[in-house]
């Protein structure tokens, strides 16, 4: 791997040995699951440090979304795997668009199942990407790299800056490169890893924590919950039309055969249908509702 303005990989926080981790190879698989357990139980807590900042990034990120504007991830290897799937979840989780949650990873799609060389070292490619979508000073860049140096996304927000988007990094070091100049740098110390430099260990579980933040409150901000309930999923099999229909039954007090009708009526939205229950009205009437509430439950119901 290429060195960035000189400065020396091994130095990183995610490139140090541990040295209590130094007899992995001697230890009984119970150690091992100990230990490793332990090692992971100290993400949560590197997380909590960095959550006002966190909160800060989501709530642009929210008035950037109720403009209009889209949340777009990029990152490479384990961190751009981290960043596809969080965004590949959002459409059947809260039924936005490909196009409103989009996600990058160095190499393209075949990175997803191995890895694509030196793919992650060219900051051109992050730059076109983004130009590929057209980004806008409404949306939002988020830049994952647990290194915080991977040239791929260091050129890509860069490029997102001089539009004018919203710039925010995620990395497991801190004071790293790629968070120089964005709106917002969450570094979350992870430390060490158990095994020295594999990223997909803690610094991955930590992105994940943050990833699962961002996406989950932004939607949550944006009306896709009533109370803690996923009135906004998508019923694309067997699974998911029992879960709608629980979520009705939860949300509304309807017996399984009065959720399922208003779900019918409804056109197979949730959403409609726990209105058209709570209000006793016709599933026109409660999409108007919808409406003129900002989509949210809560206001269609005063």
């Amino acid at each position: 791997m290429s060195e960035v303005n000189g400065r020396d990989l091994a130095q990183l926080r995610t490139e140090q040995v541990d040295a209590k981790f130094a007899l992995l190879d001697v230890m009984t698989v119970p150690e091992l699951l100990e230990v490793m357990n332990e090692s992971d139980s100290e993400v949560p807590k590197a997380v909590a440090k960095v959550l006002p900042v966190i909160g800060s990034a989501i709530e642009d990120i929210v008035e950037r979304m109720m403009q209009g504007g889209r949340l777009i991830y990029m990152g490479a290897g384990t961190s751009g795997r981290l960043g596809v799937l969080d965004a590949a979840e959002c459409g059947p989780t809260f039924s936005v668009s490909p196009d409103e949650v989009v996600a990058f990873i160095a190499g393209g799609s075949t990175a997803l199942r191995q890895a694509v060389e030196g793919a992650e070292d060219d900051p051109v490619a992050g730059e076109n990407d983004l130009k590929s979508v057209s980004i806008t000073p409404r949306d939002v860049v988020v830049g994952i790299a647990a290194s915080g140096r991977t040239p791929y996304v260091r050129g890509g927000l860069q490029y997102a800056k001089s539009v004018g988007a919203l710039t925010v990094s995620l990395t497991c070091n801190p004071n790293s490169e790629i968070s120089e100049g964005v709106n917002y740098a969450i570094e979350v110390d992870s430390g060490p890893e158990l095994l020295a430099g594999s990223t997909r260990l803690k610094s991955g579980t930590a992105q994940k924590l943050v990833l699962n933040m961002i996406s989950t409150v932004t939607m949550i901000r944006l009306g896709k919950t009533f109370g803690n309930l996923m009135v906004d999923l998508q019923i694309t099999n067997a699974k998911l039309q029992d879960r709608a229909l629980r979520i009705i039954e939860n949300a509304t007090g309807a017996t399984r055969a009065e959720a399922s009708a208003a779900l019918e009526t409804s056109g197979q939205s949730v959403k409609v249908a726990i209105v058209m229950i709570l209000l006793g009205i016709d599933a026109e009437q409660a999409r108007a509702r919808l409406r003129d509430g900002s989509n949210r439950i809560r206001q269609a119901l005063d």
